[in-house]
């Protein structure tokens, strides 16, 4: 049995490895090094793939970890605004159902409520596609920054691993 990777932040055992996404992490592949992710607290770092039990680690495609909820959502940029409802929500961006006619590459400006008696998140975010699925929205860096959202996706990234059975620890505060 090979050695088990675990998150240099947060000790979490359930890394993902990651896509290199720039020319250092490329360049450390030469070395036998991977960029690995954590769902847990979204730490990114690198770790040698030496002696790694490689099907406990995927391959994973997806930059953050999509949970899926059901949350209202209104948004609004240039002459369009719409609402609909959230289907999943990462740190990335969400998949939202809406019947309002949109196009890839137009941002919004989204408001989407995480509790009754809290005022909505306020981000702004890019359409990336769109499919019968829903519309799926990119996050402009500065919704990333935003604190609620950050805490919002963190604790329910905590129970959404609770219910699916994964073990986890206590989210990190930061």
């Amino acid at each position: 049995m090979g050695r088990l990777l675990n998150c240099p932040q947060c000790h979490h055992d359930r890394v993902l490895r990651s896509r290199p996404l720039s020319a250092s992490e490329h360049m450390a592949a030469f070395f036998l090094l991977s960029p690995f992710s954590c769902p847990h607290c979204s730490c990114r770092f690198l770790a040698s793939r030496i002696g790694l039990d490689h099907p406990r680690i995927p391959l994973d495609r997806r930059e953050h970890l999509r949970i899926p909820v059901r949350l209202y959502l209104s948004f609004s940029g240039g002459k369009v605004r719409g609402e609909g409802t959230v289907l999943d929500l990462s740190m990335g961006g969400c998949v939202i159902k809406s019947e309002t006619q949109v196009h890839i590459d137009e941002i919004f400006y989204l408001e989407i409520a995480i509790g009754q008696k809290e005022p909505p998140v306020e981000v702004a975010a890019m359409v990336r596609s769109i499919s019968p699925r829903g519309i799926a929205f990119k996050f402009l860096r500065a919704a990333q920054e935003n604190k609620r959202l950050v805490a919002f996706v963190q604790a329910q990234t905590v129970e959404h691993l609770q219910k699916s059975g994964t073990p986890s620890e206590e989210p990190v505060k930061s």
